[in-house]
């Protein structure tokens, strides 16, 4: 086995000639520490199937029937559509979603 010069995390290792047995290769035990992180995040979510979602699904459908479709000749105007329609899809998901801390502990579905 090869560990590369200088790594003070894997010299932690120990020789075994006792427990050769029969065989020429002697057994070789290696003590790698694992350092336990927390990586906790923080996300914004609307609970499926809660009322905030019904909320935010309604106010989505009213924002595309409220959106000036009507003067859509250029692509400057098609832009800004966009833009406009994206920065109230963007209010409206901060109004019904709420902040949620991601941790170790945390369901992973």
């Amino acid at each position: 086995m090869f560990f590369q010069c200088g790594l003070s995390k894997l010299d932690n290792h120990s020789i075994h000639p006792d427990w050769c047995l029969t065989s020429d290769h002697m057994p070789l035990t290696i003590m790698i520490p694992i350092i336990e992180e927390n990586l906790n995040s923080r996300k914004q979510s609307i609970i499926k199937d809660s009322k905030k979602e019904e909320l935010f699904i309604k106010d989505i459908i009213a924002s595309i029937r409220n959106l000036n479709t009507s003067n859509l000749s250029d692509i400057h105007y098609l832009e800004k559509t966009i833009d406009d329609f994206a920065n109230i899809i963007d209010i409206i998901w901060v109004k019904n979603s709420k902040i949620i801390n991601v941790t170790k502990h945390s369901k992973s579905w």
